[in-house]
């Protein structure tokens, strides 16, 4: 259960203005320590509940009803990215944040298709976190000018084209089962986490090795490892 976490409601300061309600995952308790500092100093910031992983931040989510989500991409049971998506179709009030190590076009574009509505790196989250959550709540897009540049790049070379962003290998469900089996999870684990029969389990385990075109358990690690599902 994520510690310091506060009562469901509309927070305020003592002035009593109106204070956006955050949640913050991350699998690393120190940089929620870190990352919950430079929000709680904010006036119109606060920190109502911490989550170390994707599914436990859906379940604090659904509990507390913050304002605006901040997520870490890199995490168990569920990625940020997977869990952006629970959250946007579960509470599409919430808005979504994702802060990461990563600076990657791909995990970039995953991110806004989620329903995010900035990405910010880990590595100026002191100069761009807090201006990012402003910007959430004003329901404007935050980006750092990289991410611009990589967006750019890519409608121009789709313009130049012609072409449709290519169509995703695999669907939601098949990636969290992919994440799962990487992690070592059972087959009877992976169907009581996701409350789903073993067999359909099994059933997507062998859709993933054929759309994928790999072999066994291992393969379908390394292939979670290089889509950015689990860490090596």
């Amino acid at each position: 259960m994520a510690e310091h976490e506060r009562t469901a409601g509309t927070a305020a300061d003592a002035g009593g203005t109106p204070r956006t309600r955050i949640l913050l995952a991350d699998d690393h308790a120190l940089v929620r320590r870190g990352v919950r500092y430079i929000l709680d100093n904010e006036p119109d910031l606060t920190v109502v509940a911490e989550a170390g992983d994707g599914a436990e931040a859906v379940e604090r989510a659904r509990a507390v009803r913050p304002d605006l989500a901040v997520l870490d991409i890199a995490m168990p049971r569920l990625t940020g990215l997977q869990a952006a998506r629970e959250l946007a179709r579960l509470l599409p009030e919430v808005r979504i944040l994702i802060l990461t190590m990563y600076d990657n076009e791909q995990f970039l574009f995953e991110a806004l298709r989620a329903g995010a509505s900035g990405y910010v790196l880990k590595s100026v989250a002191d100069r761009d976190l807090v201006e990012a959550c402003r910007a959430a709540m004003r329901d404007e897009p935050f980006l750092y000018p990289g991410a611009v540049d990589a967006l750019i790049r890519n409608y121009l070379d789709r313009a130049r084209d012609g072409s449709a962003p290519p169509a995703k290998a695999i669907t939601d469900r098949e990636e969290e089962v992919l994440k799962l089996v990487a992690e070592g999870h059972t087959s009877k684990g992976i169907a009581d986490l996701l409350v789903i029969s073993v067999k359909t389990v099994e059933r997507h385990r062998a859709n993933l090795l054929h759309k994928l075109g790999l072999k066994d358990r291992l393969e379908l690690t390394r292939y979670a490892i290089r889509a950015g599902l689990i860490e090596p």
